[in-house]
């Protein structure tokens, strides 16, 4: 199923990102203020013509705004992650590695359990 409140958040992100503000997004793709701030909640579906009027005024790829829908978001994300952290501290980036290998640790043990659990005599 479609979350828009996702790609309405992608959009924020974009749009933020790139310094505009939804007044400038709106009036280049010829729409109103209020249909950009119910985009970018997800309250509001927005056309196909508004999602490539969109991507193509902030510059990105459907990947980009979609990237929570499209399975192979991986490459996405991993560029994404690795902006995340260009304007990080040596120090930052360490503690930022050290939780993500913690908590990949702890999905891996947790998905692990549950495997455990459905392989269980009775379990249906």
């Amino acid at each position: 199923m479609i979350d828009y409140k996702d790609i309405g958040r992608c959009i924020r992100e974009a749009r933020k990102s790139r310094k505009m503000t939804q007044e400038q997004l709106a009036e280049a793709i010829n729409v109103g203020v209020n249909h950009i701030g119910h985009i970018e909640t997800g309250n509001s579906v927005p056309s196909v013509q508004v999602m490539i009027d969109i991507m193509n005024t902030l510059g990105c790829s459907a990947n980009e705004l979609l990237c929570i829908e499209v399975s192979a978001a991986r490459p996405i994300f991993t560029s994404w992650i690795g902006d995340l952290l260009l304007d990080c501290s040596s120090q930052e980036i360490k503690l930022i590695t050290d939780t993500v290998i913690a908590m990949r640790a702890s999905l891996r043990r947790l998905n692990a359990e549950n495997e455990q659990r459905l392989k269980r005599p009775g379990h249906t």
